[in-house]
């Protein structure tokens, strides 16, 4: 952008008015509406058809919404392909909502023609998020919108609303990002150690290592701190804080003992020299550790992560499958890698006696390993009830609060 088009506030691929325009508008209003729309899959067209061609495909969207909008809204180009309505007109929500279906509706309809080898027609469709209230809030409340709807549909949209689950989980993670860097800092991250029950012996035989945070004396979970680690960037010191402590843990024992391992750790390729670290500093032979990884079977497609899980094993080290069934499950995917345990999800152990469901599945799930050597562990085991029907069913081991609760110290 030259010097002149800035101080005129124009956007010189679109010739509508640009963000600096769009700020300076919003400075002058106390309350107004804000439609922001976003290309859907913006990426793909780049991808596919290079900048040039994704140029052109973004002047006729700005053309198109200038004529989709009404006229009582000002069309402003925030940056890439975002594009913002205003308008200060007293609208209800039901208005706005139809406002923005319109503009969806005339993009279901149109097809993009540019000039490519074969003048191929280019299909685009929008989102739209949209904020109602003060001028300071506005696009960054139309922004939250837009990413609330983006987690479950394209093509459609979504007013900001403060009270929504998804808000109450930003709001969560915002204060749970803060904690896990202080538990850092103040090393508030431990491990928490669960047995696990050879179901032929009924005696303890291997522990799982759960990561937990202190804080203020409370002992927090991970389903409350893991999505803020991840959006840290700070899941692969989680991963090593409680492999340091479970070595140390179990230096002086004979039981197995299982990490849960993230796809983070994974992509970073880190394991192997990590782990060989510690079986050396800890004397430690490799087939007494467990690496669980969830069950993200499209994972085991990838090169280098199988790769990595098969210089893993062939150091010694035992791998399982965490909560399988919770999610598609690729069961040819999985008997061509042969996990040495497969965890099943705990939803269908708690539920297996009384949701006939839960009760199939996991005979099937049995049957399956039993016929593949993979040894099975069975996951919230909470009562006598379902432990007999575990036994009765063959599962080799069990796990869960019938036993005993997770525990700083070992059983």
């Amino acid at each position: 952008m030259n010097i002149e088009q800035e101080s005129n506030h124009i956007d010189d691929l679109t010739n509508i008015s640009n963000r600096f325009a769009l700020m300076k508008y919003l400075k002058t209003i106390k309350n107004g509406n804000v439609l922001l729309i976003n290309v859907d899959n913006f990426n793909n067209i780049n991808n596919a058809y290079g900048f040039d061609i994704a140029d052109e495909v973004l002047v006729e969207v700005a053309r198109l919404i200038n004529i989709a909008k009404p006229p009582s809204t000002n069309l402003f180009r925030m940056s890439g392909d975002e594009f913002v309505l205003v308008t200060t007109d007293m609208l209800s929500s039901k208005d706005l909502g139809f406002i923005a279906s319109s503009i969806i509706s005339f993009f279901d309809q149109i097809d993009i023609d540019i000039a490519i080898d074969d003048d191929i027609d280019i299909k685009v469709s929008v989102s739209i998020g949209i904020a109602i209230g003060s001028s300071d809030t506005l696009l960054n409340h139309a922004r939250i919108a837009i990413q609330e709807l983006r987690k479950h549909k394209r093509s459609a949209y979504k007013i900001y609303d403060s009270k929504s689950t998804f808000i109450q989980k930003q709001k969560e993670n915002m204060y749970w990002i803060h904690k896990i860097k202080d538990a850092f800092v103040e090393e508030h991250i431990m491990a928490y150690y669960q047995p696990i029950v050879n179901n032929k012996t009924k005696k303890i035989e291997k522990y799982e290592c759960l990561v937990r945070i202190e804080d203020d004396g409370i002992i927090i979970p991970p389903i409350r701190f893991l999505e803020a680690s991840r959006l840290t960037g700070t899941l692969s010191l989680v991963t090593k804080t409680i492999i340091d402590q479970a070595f140390m843990k179990f230096s002086d024992t004979d039981f197995e003992f299982s990490i849960n391992i993230t796809s983070t750790d994974l992509h970073l390729g880190y394991l192997e020299e990590y782990l060989m670290k510690y079986v050396k500093k800890y004397n430690i032979h490799p087939s007494r550790v467990i690496l669980e990884i969830l069950e993200d079977i499209d994972t085991l497609d990838e090169e280098d992560i199988v790769d990595q899980l098969s210089a893993l094993r062939y150091n010694g080290f035992k791998i399982a499958i965490d909560d399988f069934g919770s999610r598609s499950s690729n069961f040819s995917r999985l008997i061509e890698f042969s996990p040495d345990y497969l965890k099943i999800d705990g939803s269908f152990i708690k539920n297996i006696l009384t949701d006939k469901k839960s009760l199939v599945i996991v005979e099937t799930i049995v049957h399956l390993c039993q016929r593949s050597d993979i040894k099975i562990i069975a996951e919230y085991v909470h009562s006598k009830e379902v432990q007999d029907k575990v036994d009765k069913l063959g599962i080799d081991y069990s796990q869960g609060y019938y036993f005993s609760e997770p525990k700083e110290e070992l059983s």
